[in-house]
């Protein structure tokens, strides 16, 4: 016969108790793992669907906040090269189409004024596609008489010819370039929001041609930025620098924390360089090591991608496609000239070039640059979230 004493009992009431607590854990932890299984799968059928704009959104809105940054960038890169994998395997080359541009209306060659339209030569051995290199006019109405924007498109990677990376190139003699913090990105999360959109002088003023993005969000590398006198977040060594000065001057350079000159009128940093002084560096061993620092933007990950560079003669080149690295994002930037050349943003929601026409005071025509870009027309008139460039008639 067994006795049960008081401390007995106190004894098997703690063993019942750990026994629940247990069996409580456990199925916290079944519950996690299937939730967790769930918004995978949810993601990666967005991405294997190729809805890549929901899939990002997905991502930053959803799984972030749930796994954390590193583990999100893990997934990001599995995903992502997963529907490369896929469009590897489904594309074919000879029905590749060139990049949905809107109706522009300057579909013939151009001559040009300030801007360099020699045809770019073919950068792979790919069937032809129409049109592919050869430089065209996109028509301003603030320019009626002059072309100052121009643009083509290469493709950059020799495993991939359905990676299509759309160029712009904008006449910096005549045009002007400002710099606007998101309300959000990149110092938000610091307690500095910024304007988010392009300057009511700029807009009421009729001078508005263009606009298109900036950097990584604050978590993905609190990269430099300055507007102004305000610094919303400090500048760092290792990165591609861009700045533009009062007088209309732009240079893109590696800072190191050298002295960057007076009468700035804005500085915004991301990632190490693409092109310095005419060499693409990504690819040599301290770059490399650079790159495989960065949160959001590893050298091995096959997504959108944009860029500016400048060229010899002051005029700025944009670069955005999809399926691309930095190194294959700089092979295509430098085939349009740019000898110094920094990436901005990434993945398929973020990447954005519009243009602009005013048609009244104050108002404007506003399409992206392709239709396969997302349209900003709307953020930024009257406020985004993130960071982005605004170009306009001097």
């Amino acid at each position: 016969m067994q006795v049960y004493s008081p401390r007995n009992r106190h004894t098997a009431n703690s063993l019942a108790g750990f026994g629940r607590k247990r069996k409580s854990l456990f199925a916290k932890w079944v519950k996690g793992i299937f939730l967790l299984a769930f918004f995978l799968l949810l993601g990666g059928l967005l991405f294997l669907k190729l809805n890549l704009s929901a899939a990002a959104i997905f991502t930053d809105n959803v799984l972030r906040p749930l796994l954390g940054d590193a583990n999100v960038i893990a997934i990001e890169k599995i995903f992502f090269n997963a529907s490369d994998g896929i469009q590897r395997l489904t594309s074919n080359q000879n029905s590749i189409k060139a990049p949905q541009f809107e109706d522009s209306g300057g579909l013939n060659n151009v001559l040009g004024n300030n801007l360099d339209l020699s045809p770019i030569p073919k950068l792979n051995n790919f069937e032809d596609v129409q049109n592919e290199g050869i430089w065209r006019d996109w028509p301003l109405k603030a320019f009626p008489d002059k072309e100052v924007m121009a643009y083509t498109f290469v493709r950059s990677d020799p495993d991939r010819a359905y990676s299509i990376t759309t160029l712009v190139q904008l006449d910096m003699n005549v045009l002007g370039i400002g710099s606007v913090a998101g309300i959000k990105q990149p110092a938000g999360p610091i307690g500095k929001p910024g304007p988010g959109k392009v300057p009511k002088e700029i807009v009421d003023s009729g001078s508005l041609v263009a606009a298109f993005d900036g950097g990584f969000q604050y978590k993905d590398g609190q990269y430099g930025m300055i507007v102004g006198d305000k610094t919303y977040l400090p500048l760092k060594s290792d990165l591609g620098t861009f700045v533009g000065y009062k007088d209309g001057t732009l240079k893109i350079v590696d800072y190191q924390g050298q002295e960057l000159g007076k009468d700035i009128n804005f500085i915004r940093q991301n990632c190490p360089m693409l092109i310095s002084n005419g060499e693409i560096t990504v690819t040599n061993p301290r770059s490399r090591i650079l790159w495989g620092r960065l949160a959001a933007g590893t050298v091995d990950i096959y997504t959108y991608r944009s860029g500016i560079g400048l060229t010899k003669k002051g005029n700025l080149i944009f670069a955005a496609g999809n399926n691309l690295t930095p190194n294959t994002l700089a092979i295509a930037l430098k085939s349009a000239g740019a000898i110094n050349a920094i990436q901005l943003d990434i993945n398929p929601i973020w990447v954005r070039f519009n243009i602009f026409d005013q048609f009244s005071q104050g108002k404007y025509v506003s399409t992206p640059l392709t239709k396969e870009l997302h349209d900003g027309t709307d953020g930024y008139l009257n406020g985004y979230d993130k960071d982005f460039f605004y170009v306009y008639k001097k």
